[in-house]
């Protein structure tokens, strides 16, 4: 299963992101419902608290995954193994895609998910840079949820995503 989805270029600013589970917190929050005469109340701070953390969080990987995946010499293999999961990258001219997963997934499979990604851009946009991402990233977004779904890949037919996207976009 994927874990999140980054897209980064060489300076580090992040240029999309993309999240299908929350990021593990290393500090523990209370709970956010809490008894009081055996009835349950909502504590009125807590998901603005734990959204915060979880923020923060989100920003600590991506600049740590950044770190990882740009200070790699080019000999070795795009998979690295970071926490619980297993980070597969690969850079296109300025830009850094990188998937986090299970460990137990297929790198391989991943690896082609990405390129499959980028020919989707490339299509899309005709000979895509990073502008094309940065200007147009509710298009990249839709591009990516017709192309996974809920951290699963969900179509891998080029055509059949196109042919949605396309049609979504007249629905506009």
């Amino acid at each position: 299963m994927i874990r999140f989805f980054l897209l980064q270029n060489r300076q580090g600013k992040t240029r999309l992101s993309k999240w299908y589970v929350p990021p593990p917190t290393g500090t523990s929050t209370s709970s956010p419902l809490s008894p009081t005469n055996g009835n349950l109340i909502l504590s009125a701070n807590y998901s603005t608290t734990n959204n915060n953390q979880t923020e923060a969080e989100k920003a600590r990987i991506e600049a740590e995954v950044h770190r990882l995946v740009t200070s790699r010499d080019k000999k070795y293999t795009n998979f690295i193994e970071y926490n619980n999961y297993k980070l597969i990258y690969r850079r296109y001219a300025g830009l850094f895609f990188t998937i986090a997963v299970d460990v137990q997934d297929n790198e391989l499979s991943y690896l082609e998910s990405i390129h499959l990604f980028v020919e989707l851009l490339d299509s899309y946009f005709a000979n895509v840079c990073e502008l094309d991402i940065v200007f147009n990233f509710n298009k990249v977004y839709m591009i990516l949820d017709e192309y996974m779904l809920a951290g699963e890949i969900e179509e891998t037919s080029k055509r059949e995503i196109l042919d949605r996207v396309k049609f979504l976009e007249k629905l506009d």
